[in-house]
């Protein structure tokens, strides 16, 4: 457990400034589809799959913790990311839990809010056609990962068209999705990024490959733009930060999402000493995270809050002790969120 003096209490007013400003940059709109506003800079949420215990998918969790999330001041959310379980779920499925996370977010007044959902598929034509879905479904952008499966016979050329002609016919900006390990190893390096971002529709990139001078060269070639970088993870909040990024879209945020926004909140305010100790805690909840993937992150919301479910086969969470020792790496991390929590209250 930190020092109690080592950060600053977690005041409201942090959630609401950075939640204005997430409000302030969005086109407000109160029907089921947002329109495409621009992305604010701060911590966006990948957020879980939610499933029944027969494994349809659970509504009322899904619109549980995306006003829990909300709540928190974080800059927006992710449907059917790595994190989400994308592979697993069909065309509809996709479209109640965007559209389910969607209504849960303007119930809870965000309606600003972006939502971007997750639509890489293996063809360019598939790749369209859940960018249109995801529009109908009240996304505001799509993350789009690079076509893998064939990707030995896919040019450089070939890959960026790929990404043009799917911003071309997207109803919605997108964001490209660079993951190497979710796409047999296909890395998009720096060159094609800065290339993909002068398409007026491609709008940013989520940098899962944690490579932090890709990073910096993405973001000093888009510089004075409306391009946003993103790091992957929140292990390298500060990294990101100190070159100029715009934010995280991370999957530990499911689980504290307000020490992330803190984390953020801090390095801005050029408070870099509780920033960088705050690091040190997220990166290590973080570490746990990563090990155990979206099945891990389930589990600790699972044990610690009351809610997460089980992954859809063949997934499946570790048991008994396994799964003690791995929810011990998340119970720093969660001790502190829940002191953030108890500030927010009182």
């Amino acid at each position: 457990m930190p020092k109690q003096h080592l950060f600053p209490r977690f005041s409201r007013s942090n959630i609401m400034a950075v939640s204005s400003t997430a409000e302030e940059n969005g086109t407000v709109n109160h029907s089921a589809t947002t329109t495409a506003c621009p992305l604010a800079d701060g911590i966006y949420v990948p957020t879980v799959a939610f499933f029944t215990p027969d494994s349809n998918i659970d509504v009322e969790a899904t619109r549980a913790h995306a006003a829990r999330l909300a709540q928190a001041g974080v800059a927006g959310l992710v449907t059917h990311g790595s994190n989400g379980e994308a592979v697993h779920l069909d065309h509809e499925e996709r479209r109640l839990i965007t559209q389910t996370t969607r209504s849960a977010l303007d119930q809870a007044g965000k309606y600003g809010l972006p939502l971007i959902a997750g639509c890489g598929a293996q063809s360019t034509r598939e790749t369209v056609e859940l960018c249109r879905e995801a529009a109908g479904s009240g996304a505001s952008h799509a993350l789009v990962l690079p076509p893998a499966y064939y990707h030995n016979l896919l040019t450089t050329e070939l890959i960026q068209q790929h990404f043009r002609k799917v911003a071309d016919q997207s109803p919605i900006p997108i964001l490209i999705y660079n993951f190497p390990t979710a796409c047999a190893g296909l890395d998009l390096n720096s060159d094609t990024i800065l290339a993909l971002a002068q398409h007026p529709n491609i709008v940013g990139v989520k940098l899962t490959c944690g490579n932090t001078g890709k990073l910096a060269r993405v973001v000093a070639g888009t510089k004075d733009t409306a391009f946003k970088t993103f790091a992957g993870s929140v292990d390298f909040t500060i990294q990101s930060l100190s070159v100029g990024g715009h934010g995280v879209i991370g999957g530990t945020a499911n689980i504290a999402p307000l020490a992330c926004v803190q984390l953020m909140q801090l390095w801005r305010e050029g408070k870099q000493k509780e920033a960088v100790g705050l690091q040190a805690i997220v990166s290590r909840g973080d570490w746990a995270a990563i090990k155990g993937g979206f099945i891990a992150v389930k589990a600790a919301l699972e044990r610690y809050y009351g809610y997460g479910g089980q992954p859809r086969k063949p997934c499946s969470p570790l048991e008994g002790t396994a799964l003690d020792a791995q929810l011990q790496g998340f119970l720093e991390l969660v001790d502190l969120e829940k002191r953030f929590e108890g500030d927010c209250k009182s």
